[in-house]
């Protein structure tokens, strides 16, 4: 499956019905979720993969690495509305190597070979995707994820301090609908950046 394809497919999601701005929910757009999988499935990660995904929202990461063929999708969230929107997008496509599993992150145990996902910013939380990476390199070997772009420095500096290292990093966009009653704009685009972390500890 080719990366506009895949991107058609996830356009398919749902998205939040009540976003909650304390978990900073936004929908992650199929062009950067495609990218993030396409480029994840061509090292090798995804095909035949235990894959979990952190935070996964309303699922297009998880559901996407699951139609790219992953052998086992775990989707994770903390929200029961957020995962009971992304069961019923993952029906869409009557996937059979996907579940969901309602918890915090920090509670999260097993063990993938790939981790995908797109955690909170910050911005209202701080330091909240601190738990997200530790979690990531604490049970899978290769990360993918998607951090602010003024945050490139204190991400590498996070990394290596957990055991890991940034192998790859893929400039992008995030373009963020309007979602809260404090967006002015109908939308705007934010300069992210799409990480390959690998674990270099063993864990």
């Amino acid at each position: 499956m080719d990366k506009k394809k895949l991107e058609i497919m996830l356009q398919r999601c749902e998205g939040f019905r009540r976003p909650r701005l304390s978990l900073e929910q936004y929908i992650t757009p199929a062009p950067l979720a495609a990218e993030l999988l396409i480029l994840a499935h061509l090292k090798g990660d995804i095909s035949g993969k235990v894959v979990f995904d952190l935070g996964c929202g309303t699922g297009r990461l998880g559901i996407g690495a699951a139609l790219l063929s992953a052998k086992r999708v775990v989707c994770v969230d903390s929200d029961a509305e957020a995962l009971s929107i992304a069961r019923e997008n993952a029906e869409k496509f009557a996937l059979d190597n996907i579940e969901f599993i309602l918890a915090d992150v920090r509670d999260i145990s097993g063990r993938a070979e790939t981790v995908v996902q797109n955690p909170p910013f910050g911005v209202h939380a701080r330091g909240a995707d601190r738990a997200f990476l530790e979690k990531a390199l604490e049970i899978a070997p290769v990360v993918y994820s998607i951090h602010k772009r003024e945050t490139r420095e204190f991400v590498h500096r996070y990394v290596r301090a957990l055991g890991g290292e940034v192998a790859e990093l893929m400039p992008a966009r995030f373009e963020l609908p309007r979602s809260y009653d404090f967006h002015k704009k109908e939308r705007k685009f934010i300069d992210v950046d799409i990480y390959r972390i690998r674990r270099l500890r063993n864990g």
